[in-house]
């Protein structure tokens, strides 16, 4: 496993780091065997752990809890969420920041995450939705200046919406971000255009979620592929979005060098930009995160297929089934 430095933090944290939601309210997710893909991950050097109360309204926390319980020598950092207290994803425009994370509300969610997770300081405390507009708001940075203040949390980010890296971008300017989520992928390298060297400029860490674009990046999806409807993939996989998902993903096929396979070419993609701090895809079984892990020992792909992966990229904005 290789480190890189986690933004001003000054953090080495792993390269490929851990993302939790698909611990907790997707299906068949096996508990026995997500226990043992998470004591794999720790034992090749996985050291990021991303999760959120809202997964699961705090399962995932609790079996982040427990890990860092089974490796009590390990240094794990945990980061975690605050729900939007509307609980709308991604927020509506216009809405005021006091209806969606007001003062008392952030502290609360702090407060609970910590319980959940059995720590007495988090990590890294994120905002689970943002919008811009709340950049110059006063209490958030009031809430976020005592929480540090008081060793409730050590660094604090935003966990930016789908398909708008650009929406943070003002918040990150204030110099209290710490770190940015954003999803980053063969498809989506929009982030690249201004997030990424705003984030260099402030020395922001920068997490790349959604590195398989929610399994459109896997190449198993086929035009005839469902899932059940109480699966959140059933929303996202709708009608208009599975046809051009495979349609790109099967585009991308014969580009993969020999050897490898699509998922670890975008997993190598990822990697290969030196800006990003850390990837965490979503591993529910041993085999995945053997996969995934393996992906930071095989360095950077080479120019021309960069160039070529480049071409790939897929411009789209929020729409009502994209969350």
């Amino acid at each position: 496993m290789n480190y890189r430095r986690f933004g001003r933090t000054d953090w080495m944290v792993s390269e490929v780091g851990y993302g939790m939601w698909g611990l907790a309210g997707w299906t068949n997710t096996d508990k026995q065997e997500v226990a043992m893909a998470l004591d794999r991950a720790v034992e090749l050097g996985c050291n990021f752990f991303d999760t959120a109360w809202a997964y699961g309204d705090g399962v995932s926390e609790n079996t982040l809890r427990d890990l860092i319980k089974r490796h009590p020598g390990k240094s794990l950092y945990a980061a975690t969420k605050v729900p939007p207290k509307d609980r709308t994803w991604p927020p509506v425009k216009g809405n005021s920041i006091h209806n969606v994370f007001p003062p008392d509300y952030i502290r609360e969610y702090a407060e609970k995450s910590l319980t959940n997770l059995g720590l007495e300081t988090i990590d890294l405390l994120q905002l689970h939705v943002w919008e811009d507009d709340w950049a110059s708001d006063d209490d958030w940075k009031e809430v976020v200046d005592a929480l540090k203040e008081q060793g409730k949390i050590r660094a604090f980010g935003l966990s930016l919406n789908r398909w708008e890296p650009e929406n943070g971008m003002q918040a990150i300017r204030t110099g209290l971000i710490d770190a940015v989520q954003v999803i980053y992928n063969i498809f989506d390298q929009n982030p690249e255009d201004e997030l990424f060297p705003l984030c260099l400029q402030e020395d922001v860490g920068i997490i790349a979620r959604v590195p398989f674009d929610e399994g459109g990046l896997l190449g198993h999806l086929t035009k005839e592929t469902r899932f059940p409807a109480h699966d959140w993939r059933a929303g996202y996989f709708c009608e208009e979005n599975l046809a051009p998902t495979v349609e790109r993903a099967d585009a991308l096929k014969p580009a993969v060098p020999a050897g490898s396979n699509l998922p670890e070419m975008s997993m190598q993609f990822i990697l290969s930009n030196p800006d990003v701090s850390t990837i965490i895809p979503g591993m529910r079984q041993v085999k995945h995160v053997e996969a995934n892990m393996h992906a930071s020992d095989l360095g950077p792909l080479q120019k021309p297929l960069l160039e070529e992966l480049h071409q790939h990229r897929w411009v789209r904005r929020p729409t009502a089934w994209s969350m």
